[in-house]
């Protein structure tokens, strides 16, 4: 497994996750909030993220979390692992406003320096709504890809603790 996309719903852990793997195994880790945002909460041009996810696509190994629907089938084609953290949607929206309080004023470490954390009520109805919007499209996806890749499903937090590589 050198190849490791992490996926899930905002708040179900997968920076979290992400960074305990790349520390256990060595493998480099892209934080995809952190590369997509500038400062400012600025997204970048689409043919520029594309760029910048096929250079880290054509590395040896990696561990990438993040969704990002327009370069998730890509990621999860070039992946050897996928694991799909699939967490209640009240624990993701209580670990968003954990988080909130805990990075408040400031950048967390796996996003972008100077986007400081705030409260963003489309992102907390992104998350309520992932169940019915969001998962049946990364669920036909894992569909696609379970007969060649190892396809890992979490679906609470001590699976996710105890998950290794």
């Amino acid at each position: 497994m050198k190849k490791v996309a992490i996926i899930g719903s905002g708040g179900s852990g997968k920076s979290t996750l992400a960074t305990r793997l790349g520390n256990a195994t060595g493998i480099k880790v892209f934080h995809l909030d952190r590369l997509y945002w500038k400062p400012g909460w600025v997204e970048p041009d689409k043919d520029e993220w594309n760029e910048v996810i096929k250079k880290i696509l054509d590395e040896e190994e990696w561990i990438i979390d993040g969704n990002y629907g327009g370069t998730m089938e890509m990621r999860l084609a070039a992946s050897d692992t996928i694991i799909f953290l699939d967490l209640p949607r009240t624990v993701c929206v209580w670990r968003v406003f954990k988080r909130l309080f805990m990075y408040r004023k400031n950048s967390r470490p796996d996003i972008a320096e100077g986007c400081d954390e705030r409260f963003d009520l489309e992102f907390l109805m992104w998350i309520w709504n992932y169940p019915k919007h969001s998962k049946p499209k990364v669920e036909s996806l894992l569909k696609h890809f379970e007969a060649e890749k190892a396809v890992f499903r979490l679906r609470s937090r001590k699976a996710i603790n105890t998950f290794h590589l």
